[in-house]
């Protein structure tokens, strides 16, 4: 989607839903300043989805993961959410939204290589602890990736495909995939009995 389609899909959404999740705003000023679309998309179907069970739209420390009480691993960067929390989180997601990019520059760049940093550390996780955090990437701004950045969307399916992350979402589809996601997520949940 571009901005202006996301901002339908946003208003669209956030008529049916009447979130009481937080909406951010984007980075913007003047004229572009608006809420960050895609990120209120996600988290108005989280929302919407997660059942009523806990969820950190927000995250403001490092997730950590323990093991009986003490520290286990401790993520080298904060993600954009985490369910149920970033304590032993079942999944954590980022979100990837560039609608007003002009250039393909070092900023969406490093946010590739984020999402691999953040799915290394998973990686290990999962094959050294046995512990297994889902990890959803959601991009969107169609000019961005694909006039500007294919040879990134491409190491975003690298990266898929070498398990780094569990889902990519891509735009619209969020709509109809993320809702199924959390109630797996919820599932998930509710056999941890959280």
């Amino acid at each position: 989607m571009n901005a202006k389609e996301a901002r339908v899909v946003f208003e669209k959404l956030r008529q049916r839903h009447c979130p009481t999740c937080p909406i951010p705003m984007n980075k913007q000023k003047r004229e572009k300043k608006a809420p960050a679309y895609l990120t209120g998309i996600v988290n108005m179907l989280m929302e919407a989805n997660s059942e009523g069970l806990p969820c950190d739209y927000d995250p403001r420390r490092l997730t950590t993961v323990t093991l009986n009480g003490a520290p286990l691993r401790t993520f080298a960067r904060r993600v954009d959410g985490a369910f149920p929390s970033t304590v032993n989180p079942i999944a954590v997601w980022e979100i990837k939204e560039y609608y007003y990019t002009t250039t393909f520059g070092s900023r969406v760049a490093d946010g590739v290589y984020e999402t691999l940093l953040d799915g290394m550390e998973i990686e290990e996780l999962r094959e050294h602890e046995q512990v297994d955090v889902k990890h959803l990437l959601v991009v969107d701004a169609h000019y961005t990736w694909w006039d500007c950045g294919r040879s990134y969307l491409c190491r975003i399916i690298d990266m898929l495909h070498m398990g780094y992350v569990d889902e990519v979402l891509f735009g619209r589809e969020v709509i109809d995939e993320l809702p199924g996601i959390v109630k797996g997520w919820v599932a998930l949940a509710q056999e941890r009995g959280i």
